[in-house]
């Protein structure tokens, strides 16, 4: 091969891969900015309880009635446990260190981010296949014994390459199991709704508006979630808030503007077609740049604000206040309701995480779990 080929080939890989580059960029970066509707903290930060100091950052929490606490290490963070209980104020493997990604147990897990207690008392876990690499599977524990209850594996029209069964709520009969897909990397969010006794799962509202991520670049204490140039971290459809007392479901990408609403009821129903469904989403109201959502039994919401390291809350107006903000909330994400009002979260620090090394997530440790006990909406009203 003469000189003159040589340089035009290399010159034509250039040029192939200033395309490629230029479509991922297209793809997947962002650069607005999110607006800004927190207002001054209705508590002192002093009202945060320090729950737990970790060695790796924690992802989702899920709390027990009798004050349990089980929480996955955060899978971007690489840990050697993905799945732990707090035992006397030590991080215990559970249900053991063979269940772990790449332990010894045949149906070990892949990667695990949310967990859920049921009212039965079983705690589930979604591992998400590392984002479809493998199937996507749904299981059930004994808290006490660790026995597995329950296990679904869900079928790849479902959950594709590409997908990241993200975040999930259960029905307080344990029928039925709402999750989110953020479709990080394929960009074809939706909502897939597991029905457990029947053992059969839905997709919904694939690539319907009401699930895309918004254009909005996430700032995190000074840090902007653009990795190398080309990817701003940006899910689709992620956080979700079950009110089903009053009958919604509450959910919405961590960087949408609008929090969304669907009827269980309609969501429950399987023959209802997709369009039908759709013309039922509802835009509920204006919210944070939110990663974690809970609601409480009077039907308030409460979201997580990762830019400005705050706990935010809306009421079943739309209306919302500010409850806490702290430079020490590092990138707020899971909710769980614990006994007593507590509300229980994790600070997953992703900002100080993804596209890090790892001795940059050590060095950034101990990272926190929190607990506070939300005013009355009246004391609050009081109050101001």
């Amino acid at each position: 091969m003469t000189a003159s080929i040589m340089r035009k080939a290399l010159i034509l890989i250039l040029i192939v891969m200033a395309i490629v580059l230029g479509l991922i960029r297209m793809s997947y970066v962002q650069s607005g900015a999110f607006p800004d509707i927190t207002d001054a903290p209705l508590l002192p930060s002093t009202e945060m309880e320090l729950v737990a100091e970790l060695p790796m950052p924690p992802g989702n929490i899920a709390v027990s009635d009798q004050g349990q606490v089980f929480f996955t290490f955060h899978p971007e963070a690489g840990p050697d446990i993905n799945l732990a209980k707090l035992i006397d104020g030590e991080v215990k493997a559970f249900p053991t260190q063979e269940w772990q990604p790449g332990g010894s147990d045949p149906l070990a897990f892949n990667e695990i981010l949310s967990l859920r207690i049921d009212t039965q008392q079983r705690l589930w876990i979604l591992d998400n296949g590392k984002h479809g690499l493998k199937k996507v599977r749904l299981m059930a524990f004994n808290i006490e014994s660790g026995e597995l209850l329950h296990r679904y594996e869900f079928d790849r029209e479902l959950f594709a390459l590409g997908s990241h069964a993200n975040d999930f709520q259960v029905s307080a009969d344990g029928r039925f199991i709402y999750i989110s897909d953020a479709s990080f990397f394929a960009q074809r969010p939706a909502l897939v709704i597991y029905d457990v006794e029947n053992e059969v799962a839905i997709r919904r509202l694939d690539s319907h508006a009401s699930v895309l991520a918004g254009p909005f670049e996430p700032v995190v204490q000074g840090r902007a979630m653009t990795v190398f140039g080309l990817v701003t971290i940006n899910p689709g459809v992620d956080g979700i808030a079950l009110d089903e007392a009053n009958g919604w479901l509450y959910f919405a990408s961590i960087s949408a503007d609008q929090l969304y609403r669907l009827p269980v009821v309609a969501l429950n129903d399987f023959s209802l077609a997709e369009h039908a469904l759709a013309e039922q989403v509802e835009a509920f109201a204006e919210k944070t740049m939110t990663d974690g959502m809970a609601v409480d039994e009077q039907g308030n919401i409460y979201l997580s604000d990762l830019e400005h390291s705050a706990i935010v809350r809306m009421d079943t107006t739309g209306d919302m206040q500010t409850l806490l903000k702290s430079a020490s909330i590092r990138w707020p994400d899971g909710f769980s309701w614990g006994p007593e009002g507590h509300l229980y979260f994790t600070c997953s620090s992703l900002h100080q995480v993804i596209g890090l090394s790892p001795e940059n997530v050590v060095a950034q440790a101990p990272y926190q779990i929190y607990r506070f006990k939300p005013p009355l909406v009246a004391e609050a009203e009081i109050d101001q």
